[in-house]
């Protein structure tokens, strides 16, 4: 006989100033994924908001704000914009590897100038090569890292210029943490580089989603991920297609110049929050 399924023990963190908007406070419930039935647990909390990190399971479950909101892209659906076409065409001599969930040095020292480029103030901005290794290493599911390189002439393996740890779901991919070159003099735009990799990787495996975590609304350095289409939100009747018309708007809000006499953008403290950790038993 085989053993049945637990039902997973839930915990809830303690209040924490919130990493997207000031003057708010975060808290997460999460759970810890372990087992032979990990995956499974994995992509069902997927589904209701879930993310992963490492062997835990979080979503935000905050008292007083319901701002973070998970979305996913169509991928058998995705129309790139004119904007896109070109970035995909500007990349396509980018050697793209699947490779299994193994920390590299190099690896590491990309991340490492990308989070001190970008988010300086993140809790991450403290990691070293140990924690880089339990982000990468510590999954109970079927996970892999894929690696952007440059193109050689020598046969040897090009310069490393982005990666993308990434789950693996039986409804799609789920971009878990990706990291690039933030000073590439010719490749501006790998982030979304990155995600439309991951859109046509979806699409061409017959995998209907990328999960791209949370999309707050009112957080300016969270708004790139409306600009991928059709894309799906999870409300508390499901996922549910934003309208073009609502998504157009979004898309505007996100690309209109911002006015210079207020300032540049906040320093980020991270990608969705930082980890939840499981209290000691």
């Amino acid at each position: 006989m085989t053993a049945p399924i637990r039902f997973p023990r839930f915990f809830v963190t303690s209040p924490a100033p919130c990493p997207y908007l000031p003057g708010k406070s975060e808290r997460k419930v999460f759970t810890e994924l372990k087992g032979g039935h990990a995956d499974q647990l994995n992509e069902a909390l997927g589904r209701i908001g879930f993310r992963r990190s490492q062997t835990v399971a979080y979503r935000p479950s905050c008292q007083d704000c319901q701002a973070c909101v998970s979305v996913r892209v169509v991928a058998d659906e995705f129309a790139p914009s004119s904007t896109q076409k070109r970035l995909l065409k500007r990349n396509t001599d980018l050697v793209v590897t699947e490779c299994r969930p193994w920390a590299t040095d190099e690896q590491f020292e990309l991340l490492t100038k990308y989070l001190s480029e970008r988010h300086p103030d993140g809790g991450m901005a403290a990691m070293d090569e140990l924690d880089y290794a339990d982000m990468v290493e510590h999954t109970p599911v079927t996970s892999y890292l894929v690696e952007y390189r440059e193109p050689s002439s020598d046969g040897q393996p090009g310069k490393l210029i982005g990666a993308c740890l990434t789950d693996r779901q039986g409804d799609g991919l789920s971009m878990i943490y990706s990291f690039y070159d933030p000073d590439h003099g010719t490749r501006a735009g790998l982030g979304n580089y990155i995600i439309l990799d991951h859109i046509q990787r979806a699409a061409a495996e017959g995998l209907p989603y990328v999960y791209l975590g949370y999309w707050v609304e009112g957080s300016p350095r969270m708004q790139y991920k409306v600009r991928y289409r059709p894309l799906e939100r999870l409300t508390r009747d499901g996922w549910q297609r934003m309208s073009n018309e609502d998504q157009s708007a979004l898309i505007a809000a996100a690309t209109a110049p911002r006015d210079k006499s207020a300032g540049g953008l906040p320093a980020a403290r991270g990608k969705d929050g930082q980890p939840a950790k499981l209290p000691a038993s």
